[in-house]
C-alpha cells in the first residue's frame, strides 16, 4: 500500500485531552482501490455503537477492524444494511445519525454498483 493512500486519514484527527483521536473513515472504491467517494468520521462516533470486533461473531459488523482495514463486497452488503438498520437505533444524536445515514448510503451504491465498501482505521 503506498503512503498516499496511508495518510488519506490522518488530516482528520481530532484531539481529546493530549490523546489523538482518529475515528473511522469509510469509502466506496472500485476494485483497483480508486476511491469514489467518502465518509469521515473524525469524532469517532461510530466506535460509541458499533459492537466490539469478534472474529468468532457471525455479524459482519463486529468484523470491522479498528486499526486496520476491512472491507465488504457488494455480495455482503444485504447482511451488512440489515445489521446497519438495526445500529441505527443506538444513535441518538443528529451528528450520529448523520454518519450513520451516510454509511448506508455508501454501502447501498456499493451494493447497485458492485463496488467495495471500505472501513479504514487508524
Amino acid at each position: 500500500m503506498s503512503h498516499d493512500r496511508l495518510l488519506v486519514a490522518w488530516p482528520h484527527d481530532a484531539c481529546v485531552g493530549k490523546e489523538t483521536v482518529v475515528g473511522l473513515s469509510v469509502v466506496r472504491a472500485d476494485y483497483s482501490g480508486k476511491v469514489l467517494e467518502r465518509v469521515d468520521d473524525p469524532k469517532n462516533l461510530l466506535h460509541r455503537f458499533l459492537p466490539p470486533s469478534d472474529e468468532d461473531s457471525g455479524g459482519l459488523l463486529a468484523k470491522i477492524d479498528w486499526y486496520g482495514d476491512t472491507y465488504f463486497n457488494y455480495l455482503q452488503l444485504k447482511l451488512f444494511l440489515q445489521e446497519w438498520d438495526q445500529l441505527e437505533q443506538r444513535a441518538k444524536a443528529a451528528d450520529e445519525l448523520e454518519i450513520v445515514d451516510a454509511v448506508r448510503r455508501l454501502a447501498r451504491q456499493c451494493r447497485e454498483d458492485r463496488t467495495l465498501l471500505r472501513f479504514i482505521g487508524d
